[in-house]
Formats: structure tokens, C-alpha cells, sequence
């Protein structure tokens, strides 16, 4: 799961994939990254652990790092949050890209009116977080169901 600072959406994604995954006895281990590496070795935004929590999912260990080549060609799929996310990846994969390993996150899931742009909820107050929230669990029970298919 990607995002461009790894405090907001990716951590969350990470979060709500995991716990589905756990409950449907598979054994993925999923993470998340950011682009910009800003936010290196900070936690989820509050706003994000606490939207985490109300459903049951303690988000407050992960630490924000940011994306690598080298994670990049250890990871069998990599989901990420925009186009700009996307444009980045691109970047940082180079040569190795691959679409049908790195997917927009939006395009595993239910019909959205975002197109392959999760919103970033940092730019907002903490409804965004829970629009945000919604959106990505969805997506992340589509991810479990088709897997499952």
C-alpha cells in the first residue's frame, strides 16, 4: 500500500487489509509506504489511528518509511493511492515496472467517483478520515473477495 507521506491513507489500507486477511485465514503480510519520505519513522496521523481504532484495528505500531526499489522486487503487489503516487512509483521502479504487479488500489475494488485518486484526508478535518475510511474498506473487502474467488 502506498500513499505519498505513509501517515494517512497507506497506513490505514495496511491496517484494514491485514485484520481481513488474518479473519480469512490467508497469509499475506501486508505493508505500507510513502513517496516523499517526509514523514520518516513517524506514526499514522492521530486522525488515522483513531478512525483505525473505532474498528478495531490498533494502527499506532506502524512507522511511516519511505518506498525502495529493493521493496519494490519484494513484493508480489503493490497498491497504491493516486496517479501522482503512481507517477512516483513509476520513477522509483525504473526498468523494473511492472503494471500488473503495481495497480491503482481504487481499481481492485467497488465502482468509485474518485477514479484512481483515493483523497487524501490530510487536507481536511477528521470526516475526511472517515470518507477516507469507507473508501478503503471497501476496496480492501473487494481485494479479499477476489482473491477468495
Amino acid at each position: 500500500m502506498v500513499c505519498l507521506g505513509n501517515i494517512c491513507r497507506s497506513p490505514l489500507a495496511e491496517g484494514i487489509l491485514q485484520q481481513l486477511a488474518d479473519k480469512n485465514n490467508l497469509p499475506w503480510e501486508v505493508h505500507s509506504a510513502g513517496t516523499n519520505g517526509l514523514q520518516n519513522g513517524e506514526a499514522p496521523h492521530h486522525f488515522t489511528q483513531k478512525i483505525a481504532l473505532l474498528h478495531g484495528i490498533d494502527i499506532g505500531q506502524q512507522v511511516s518509511k519511505k518506498i525502495t526499489e529493493a521493496d519494490i522486487a519484494a513484493y508480489d503487489k503493490i497498491y497504491v493511492m493516486a496517479e501522482d503516487i503512481m507517477a512516483d512509483v513509476k520513477k522509483i521502479a525504473g526498468s523494473s515496472f511492472d503494471e500488473n504487479k503495481i495497480q491503482y488500489f481504487l481499481k481492485q475494488g467497488p465502482t468509485q467517483p474518485f477514479g484512481n485518486n483515493v483523497p487524501d484526508p490530510w487536507y481536511g478535518g477528521e470526516e475526511g478520515f472517515v470518507t477516507v475510511h469507507k473508501i478503503i474498506a471497501d476496496t480492501c473487502q473487494a481485494i479479499i473477495t477476489n482473491y477468495k474467488k
